[in-house]
């Protein structure tokens, strides 16, 4: 079963109390054992946006689903044309401080592992390992057929030999990595089947909206909420569930979960300390402090 995309959310109570200090993070990440997840609102100081922020692309866009991707070719031809454009900028970004600071808590041994929403790759490139990628990455390519994977530099050369005078231009990026384009320069893009089975649709080997996580990859996130003494947020909105899952699943676990994002989230109820600080300023006085 699909869900269908959940964009926004309404929280009718009260607001909760926030904080800048850091105190309490502190104290709980200087013990060790600490999960991180982590959101889009980690990487908007790398250049790529949210969707949920104040400048957040919900405001402007809908982001594909997976029921327009597989339904009509047109769909395809929509995300392929428009990502083969944006691509070049995701692949571009580089880590900022919040990053380098996830990666330098782990190298202290102070974490036992990252989940990650977000499908840039900025952990990995930042010296992060042992990284969960919940929706999959942009850099990878499935076949829907045979499901065989691909570097999407590979499709990326492919796409450029059968669209050697594509005139898309990039106005603006996407968190999924796609830009507005014309849908007349979209029609005349061209498609290509994969490469290994000849035949095969090939999508970017992510998690698009409607479409379920990999059961095993949900209880390997689980696994390490449950190894943890601790879960730490980053630049999450927690808007889908399947990202608030492991926060309320560390809540009821009796677990501290510790939120670090500019703005409310769906998940401020379950928190033990919700700090509104930009993530790179933040994660770097933390790194400073414990």
């Amino acid at each position: 079963m699909r869900t269908r995309p959940t964009l926004t959310w309404t929280d009718p109570g009260a607001e909760l109390p926030r904080t800048t200090s850091l105190t309490e993070v502190v104290d709980v990440v200087g013990r060790g054992r600490v999960a991180v997840l982590s959101g889009a609102g980690l990487s908007t100081e790398s250049g790529i946006p949210d969707y949920r922020g104040d400048e957040g692309s919900l405001r402007r866009h809908t982001p594909m689903t997976y029921d327009d991707f597989v339904a009509t070719e047109h769909g395809r031809r929509r995300y392929w044309a428009r990502s083969h454009v944006g691509w070049r900028t995701i692949a571009r970004a580089a880590p900022n401080d919040g990053h380098r600071a996830v990666a330098e808590l782990q190298k202290r041994g102070l974490l036992t592992g990252v989940i990650t929403q977000n499908v840039d790759g900025l952990h990995q490139a930042s010296g992060a390992t042992d990284v969960i990628e919940l929706h999959g990455s942009l850099d990878r390519v499935i076949c829907l057929g045979c499901r065989e994977t691909s570097p999407r530099d590979e499709l990326d050369r492919r796409l450029h030999a059968v669209n050697p005078d594509f005139g898309g231009v990039a106005t603006r990026i996407n968190p999924d990595g796609d830009v507005e384009l014309d849908e007349q320069v979209v029609a005349g893009f061209s498609l290509v089947d994969c490469g290994g089975c000849d035949q095969g649709v090939l999508k970017p080997d992510v998690v698009f909206f409607g479409e379920n996580v990999p059961r095993p990859r949900v209880e390997q996130c689980y696994q390490l909420v449950d190894d943890s003494d601790a879960l730490l947020v980053l630049g999450s909105s927690l808007t889908v569930m399947s990202g608030l899952r492991f926060v309320r699943h560390a809540a009821r676990a009796g677990k501290p979960v510790l939120i670090i994002n500019k703005g409310r989230t769906r998940g401020d109820k379950e928190a033990t300390v919700r700090v509104d600080r930009p993530l790179g300023q933040a994660l770097t006085e933390l790194v400073g402090s414990v």
